[in-house]
């Protein structure tokens, strides 16, 4: 492990920066905010803990019908005939569009009536659908879940209808889903995602989305309940540019959930300030090469990372690149190959992903020698 040269930041007086967070959030045992344009964590209680999400198990299936969607695999305005099997089988069981045997519905509207009215019936008319099956799906479901890292996750059921605790996941992880579902496929979440009720039969089915229509930016993502497992919601909402994602686990009531959520949020926006942090493309240290035609190659954000500290509070902040090396050319730009790590006093360090901003080739035998000889230079 190397630690390479320290980003300058602001000089800022030392100091805890724990802040209290809201009475009301105690009443979960789970939960979970982090501020994804920072990639900090602002308030964690049993963020690793495995849980039985519900219907929190849709945002996976929403996911996956995204991913199907963006490579074509799946087309939003074809019709899919509902088979009797399916319509019999989940008839009456838990929240549905009462979908009903032979009738012919658009894949959007199975999408919208998963997302917004949490029907379960849509979602397996989906999954067997897009998938041809429902085994293929949750094939589609686990994968997806190991590409994003999330460890302690694992899905038997598209809907999270009850599966005697075999779908389980992690305050952490469904961040993790949620973070690609804002950020890999846009138009898709603003599309589906945020709204408090959808019209189906003459009828408007109400989203049971603490945020929906209800606090100030929010656009997500799903709730979950039942009785054994307690209220579930993964909430998202963006001000100003600012995006933060929570997590409620095992809330003793709706409105419970709601109230923690929604203080756990407006918390996470007043209580912290946020400022300017590092920029796309900008130039914050170099990592050293090993072989390669140049000796070091410099190391660039991908985006525009923020840094939240405590309002009005006083933190340091502190910053330091780390990365396995030296690296070994050939390297190629846009990599990513270190981590910027940042930690503001009173909370745990959290890291920035650094990329090459060049690509450094295999060095000939001219650029091996006048390396070896620079690096005997102190």
């Amino acid at each position: 492990m190397i630690v390479a040269s320290l980003l300058a930041l602001p000089g800022r007086a030392a100091g805890p920066a724990a802040v209290p967070a809201p009475a009301s959030v105690n009443s979960a045992p789970i939960a979970l905010l982090v501020d994804l344009s920072a990639g900090q964590t602002l308030y964690a209680r049993e963020a690793d803990r495995r849980f039985r999400p519900a219907s929190m198990a849709k945002a996976m299936s929403a996911l996956v019908a995204f991913d199907l969607i963006k490579i074509g695999r799946l087309d939003e305005t074809a019709l899919v005939t509902v088979d009797p099997g399916l319509a019999a089988q989940w008839a009456g069981k838990g929240t549905t569009l009462s979908l009903r045997a032979g009738e012919k519905v658009p894949v959007k509207r199975l999408i919208e009536g998963m997302i917004t009215a949490s029907a379960n019936d849509a979602t397996e008319v989906l999954a067997r659908h897009a998938a041809g099956s429902r085994g293929t799906w949750l094939v589609l479901m686990n994968a997806r879940a190991k590409s994003l890292g999330m460890k302690g996750s694992t899905f038997a059921s598209p809907s999270g209808w009850p599966d005697g605790g075999r779908t389980l996941v992690t305050a952490r992880d469904m961040v993790r889903l949620a973070r690609a579902l804002i950020e890999e496929h846009p138009e898709l979440y603003r599309r589906y995602f945020g709204h408090s009720a959808m019209a189906w039969r003459g009828a408007q089915l109400a989203s049971r989305n603490p945020f929906a229509g209800k606090f100030a930016g929010a656009d997500g993502i799903k709730t979950g309940h039942t009785k054994e497992v307690g209220y579930n919601f993964l909430g998202a909402a963006e001000r100003d540019g600012r995006r933060l994602v929570l997590l409620i686990g095992g809330a003793p009531s709706e409105a419970a959930r709601a109230e923690a959520a929604r203080d756990l949020a407006e918390w996470g926006y007043t209580a912290w300030d946020s400022r300017p942090l590092v920029r796309k493309g900008q130039v914050v240290g170099q990592a050293l090469v090993q072989d390669g035609s140049a000796r070091t190659v410099d190391l660039v954000p991908l985006r525009d990372w923020r840094l939240a500290v405590p309002h009005q509070g006083t933190a340091r902040v502190t910053t330091r690149i780390v990365y396995r090396g030296p690296l070994r050319a050939p390297i190629e730009a846009g990599q990513v190959v270190a981590g910027l790590e940042v930690t503001v006093a009173g909370l745990p360090p959290h890291d920035i992903p650094l990329a090459t901003r060049q690509r450094v080739t295999r060095a000939g035998p001219f650029d091996r020698v006048v390396n070896g000889l620079l690096g005997l230079v102190p």
